[in-house]
């Protein structure tokens, strides 16, 4: 099969209302690049007729699309992963179907590679999010600079480049959760940013709850660092030290003072104070656990269903 220059791979769940708008703005903003490419979709387990709109769209574009339909819902990551070991390109671009990333910013990120770099992330210029998730997001990427030293200034983005050595680096890795853009990272010898402009979302809502942030960001943090375990071993000793002393200095106010009944409020606090912090580092400890039982289970990342391209 023909080996393109550019491999788009986007990840689809439930995109049954914005695909069109997608498709109508996608191909075009290709064309225009004057290169050989290919788009990747990933249906990652969708329950509307995302299916079905991405196989109408292969019969009519069969010379630059490919369709990979999973069998159930994977995980963003892991679609991309699918996306990624599919891809022919030497260049591959990520970007999610729900058009807040405009199809027409994939030149920006194209020209970057041209340029020599390997990783290209890209920096919302205005982000069309609500503040709360903006807040998140910003100190979510402050926390995890900090613990992984991976240095991504606007970790949430989807539109992203990748050299063909990071990708096969990638597609080596057989881990069954990872952050993909920290992954990247780490491989890159010459990453860097480019800023790009963010929409509103063309259509549905975002599948992203508060709970599935938190979930990504212990995923990248007990993923790439042993910091947060180094963290709380500090903190212990740190809380022994203090319970220590707080400790000899009831004894000696007792001795001093007599008993008073206040006081038992005050050990009260300091033991849910301590019953939170061990609750806290066994979760923790839960997480790395948790990495290491799902690794060797040895079980499929995702099951494909059927793979739509054209052979020659």
């Amino acid at each position: 099969m023909t080996t393109p220059e550019i491999s788009i791979v986007i990840p689809v769940y439930n995109e049954e209302a914005g695909l069109q708008t997608l498709f109508d703005r996608l191909y075009p903003a290709l064309d225009v690049l004057k290169t050989t490419y290919e788009v990747i979709f990933v249906n990652d387990g969708s329950r509307d007729r995302s299916a079905a709109l991405l196989r109408e769209q292969f019969q009519k574009r069969p010379d630059v699309t490919r369709a990979i339909l999973l069998a159930a819902n994977a995980g963003q990551h892991m679609a991309i992963m699918a996306g990624f070991e599919h891809a022919r390109g030497q260049i591959v671009v990520t970007l999610d179907a729900d058009l807040q990333n405009p199809p027409e910013e994939i030149g920006k990120l194209v020209e970057k590679m041209h340029a020599g770099h390997d990783y290209v992330g890209s920096i919302r210029r205005k982000r069309q999010d609500n503040w709360f998730r903006t807040w998140a997001s910003k100190a979510m990427n402050r926390l995890r600079e900090r613990i992984t030293r991976i240095k991504i200034t606007d970790q949430g983005n989807m539109l992203r480049a990748y050299g063909r050595n990071v990708i096969d680096a990638i597609n080596s890795c057989k881990e069954v959760s990872t952050f993909i853009p920290a992954l990247a990272y780490t491989f890159a010898m010459r990453p860097t940013e480019v800023v790009v402009e963010h929409e509103e979302r063309a259509a549905g809502e975002s599948k992203y709850s508060l709970y599935s942030l938190i979930r990504l960001n212990f995923d990248l943090m007990t993923g790439f660092s042993l910091v947060p375990l180094q963290w709380f071993s500090m903190l212990g000793i740190a809380v022994s030290l203090g319970s220590a002393a707080l400790f000899v200095l009831l004894i000696v106010r007792r001795l001093i003072l007599g008993p008073e009944a206040e006081g038992l409020f005050t050990l009260f606090a300091l033991m849910f104070f301590l019953i939170g912090l061990a609750l806290f580092g066994i979760g923790l400890l839960g997480e790395y656990v948790g990495r290491v039982y799902l690794q060797v289970r040895h079980r499929p990342r995702y099951l494909i269903d059927a793979v739509l391209e054209r052979r020659e």
